[in-house]
């Protein structure tokens, strides 16, 4: 990351971050050192006083960002400097300077220009002339102009004496810092952004129908409509543009000019302030302001799929049952596929219950005997095409069984791109893609996570306008988010796809695919030790993964916790200490030990921190202990809801399925999600959708309104009084 951490620019981070510097001088000395953010946060709390993964990649980006400003702090002090130009006052301003944008703003008036109107001016020998008329004399203008007409230079009279000056003086205001600074301000805090229909012919679906006569406050105007706006103006629907406050502006403008309201000069001061702003200023701003809109928009934009991305990885798995996968269709069949309790496919077929064969006695009994076969304890139906003909099959001949079997819907979204894929193709290579995706389906319901990194993520289909954004600053925070969860959730290096390997810390994909060729080559692995091994994994890498990756049923107890091997000296006189050995790692005895015992005196007598003390001993109480056992797991349905049936007022259960800006979709078993309006949340007010619900979890809902025509469901979560 390079530089160290300088005073000014670790008090800006204290700040803004309401971190103490201490922690932020810690976290950048150990991402200096080549630490991941899993790992500084997992197993150097004592180091960063407890910071979590999302803070310390706070105090990386703003470090970052703050490296780049002192950088380019640096460029623009010397290219001012190689013009003469560098005054005490400037490279003090520079100094002060805590944003990119204010650094631009000083460097403008010294930025090398193309050709302007202010340039030819100057050319022409009239840069004294706009200068004496800022002096504001009580001499006559005209009769001063008259000494710089030149025919040689083409200065043929006065009037082209008093434009060339107009336009000197009009790049003068337009570069000055300063003016440009509250220009911008007052822009944004008493203007709007105005939009009006151009092809409006084109937007059959009038998606953007509200935007075609509009305009908002530009200080409140929310990130999904700045991405609508935008969406529909480079559709060709829209003309969007920047209101701005103008007779203010100009006001304020002439008022820190003009020093003479009486001097002979002041009208022409007033046309070229004018002309500053209108053909030079206004557009520029405009752009800054519409540039700025849509940076927030993109930020919050990305910030809300990330979460929803999160929550979805993050769902409780659906362990130790023997699931069918359902791939609805209609002409190709619905493709069966059967899984075990860890995910291995064990059968695959076709069925034809829906139109046009509709083979629905036939496909009955054929579901029947897997059930029975493989002692088939629950069934996941994907959500996409012909799902409801598919469910209403899978439901009858469910209940027309003797014993209980359960249905899920599954999110399928995103099935399809990984059934096609080159991961896909190498893990089924003897399987047709959509006999792939019934696996898949199934395979979500027992370990989203495990199932989901093998999709890229901006197919899962969660979030608002993911494909309106800068995909790399998506890729990026999608990335973050992924081994966010990965790590926190631990891996089973004996059972783990190359895929999901690839975000445990540290690893990288080639390091990945190294794993399971050993692996393969071994039958499994009896311990983390034996992973130093793997080609490519060095000493560094070593440090950072191996707490995250997981031995089970190994020969080394302490292999199948979080517990990091550098650990382990200090884990064993631990339990030394209290009369027990690795072996009784999980056992009732040593859980209610650990309960009795003081931490804080254990971890000053063993030397071991506090916070990892407590790590400790949570490796040693829930040795396989699984974070997502808390979230909410599916829901389980025997009969199938159609839209029809709902009413005003009926409670349901559901799943929610995606959070916007607006509210929530939740999937109460019908083909349409309904909406959770961010106003029947909660019966208190709600900023952030996100501070209520969740991806993935499970929530009571009750019917607000039903439109069939226009298959729209309005939800609320506030019970009926």
């Amino acid at each position: 990351m390079g530089q160290p951490v300088n005073e000014q620019a670790l008090h800006v981070m204290e700040q803004e971050l309401k971190i103490k510097g201490k922690q932020i001088n810690q976290v950048i000395e150990l991402l200096e050192e080549g630490n991941t953010v899993p790992f500084i946060a997992r197993y150097r709390k004592e180091l960063t006083g407890g910071l979590d993964e999302v803070q310390i990649k706070d105090i990386m980006d703003r470090w970052t960002y703050l490296q780049n400003l002192a950088s380019r702090k640096e460029e623009v002090t010397r290219l001012i400097n190689e013009q003469g130009k560098l005054t005490e006052e400037l490279a003090a301003a520079i100094d002060k300077a805590q944003k990119l944008q204010d650094i631009e703003d000083i460097y403008r008036p010294y930025k090398q220009k193309r050709r302007t109107k202010a340039t030819v001016a100057k050319e022409k020998g009239l840069e004294p002339f706009a200068l004496w008329l800022l002096e504001q004399k009580n001499d006559n203008p005209l009769e001063r102009a008259k000494t710089y007409i030149n025919e040689e230079k083409e200065v043929l009279s006065v009037e082209d004496v008093l434009q060339g000056a107009k336009d000197i003086i009009a790049e003068m205001l337009s570069d000055d810092a300063d003016m440009r600074k509250w220009i911008r301000e007052d822009t944004f805090s008493k203007g709007e952004l105005k939009t009006e229909g151009k092809n409006t012919e084109t937007d059959e679906k009038k998606v953007f129908e509200m935007y075609y006569d509009y305009q908002e406050p530009i200080r409140k105007i929310v990130p999904h409509r700045v991405l609508a706006v935008n969406r529909g103006e480079k559709e060709n629907i829209l003309k969007v543009g920047v209101g701005s406050p103008i007779e203010l502006i100009l006001s304020k403008m002439e008022r820190s000019t003009i020093k003479r309201f009486s001097s002979p000069a002041a009208p022409f001061l007033k046309e070229a302030i004018e002309d500053a702003f209108k053909r030079l200023i206004s557009p520029s701003i405009e752009r800054e302001i519409r540039a700025a809109l849509t940076e927030q928009a993109e930020e919050r934009a990305i910030h809300i799929f990330s979460e929803n991305v999160r929550s979805l990885l993050l769902q409780a798995p659906l362990k130790g049952k023997v699931v069918l996968g359902v791939d609805p269709a209609y002409r190709t069949g619905c493709k069966l596929g059967v899984v075990d309790e860890t995910g291995k496919v064990l059968h695959i077929q076709t069925i034809y219950p829906t139109p046009p064969r509709s083979e629905v006695e036939k496909s009955a009994a054929v579901v029947k005997k897997l059930i029975n076969q493989y002692d088939i304890e629950i069934a996941a139906i994907g959500n996409g095409t012909a799902s409801r003909e598919t469910e209403q099959f899978i439901a009858e001949t469910l209940n027309n069984l003797d014993r209980d079997v359960a249905y899920v819907i599954v999110n399928e979204a995103g099935a399809s791109v990984y059934s096609a894929s080159a991961v896909a193709r190498e893990e089924f290579p003897d399987l047709q893609v959509e006999e792939r995706s019934a696996v898949s389906i199934a395979r979500r319901l027992q370990d989203p996570l495990a199932e989901l990194v093998k999709i890229d993520p901006k197919s899962i289909g969660v979030g608002q306008y993911q494909h309106d954004v800068s995909q790399k600053r998506l890729g990026e925070e999608i990335s973050f988010v992924v081994e966010t969860a990965v790590n926190q959730v631990g891996v089973n290096v004996n059972t783990a796809s190359a895929s999901l390997l690839q975000y445990v810390s540290g690893l990288s994909k080639t390091v990945a695919q190294n794993i399971i060729v050993k692996r393969n080559d071994i039958g499994k692995f009896k311990n983390r030790t034996e992973l130093k091994k793997i080609p490519r994994l060095g000493a560094k890498t070593y440090e950072q993964c191996i707490g995250f990756l997981r031995v089970m049923e190994g020969d080394q107890p302490l292999d199948q916790t979080g517990i990091h091997p550098e650990s382990y000296p200090g884990t064993k006189a631990l339990l030394k200490e209290l009369g027990f050995t690795t072996s009784d790692i999980g056992s009732d005895a040593l859980a209610e030990k650990l309960k009795t015992f003081s931490v804080e005196e254990a971890s000053s007598k063993l030397n071991i921190g506090v916070p990892t003390l407590k790590d400790i001993i949570e490796g040693l109480t829930k040795p396989g202990r699984d974070p997502r056992e808390t979230s909410s797991g599916p829901v389980l349905k025997t009969d199938v809801l159609k839209m029809e049936d709902l009413s005003t007022g009926m409670e349901l259960q559901g799943t929610v399925r995606n959070v916007v800006d607006f509210g929530a979709f939740v999937d109460i078993g019908v083909k349409q999600d309904g909406l959770v309006h961010i106003s029947k949340l909660t019966d208190r007010f709600v900023k952030n959708p996100m501070d209520v619900v969740n991806v993935g979890q499970v929530v009571t809902v009750w019917v607000d309104s039903v439109d069939v025509s226009k298959q729209r469901i309005a939800l609320t979560m506030v019970a009926p009084k």
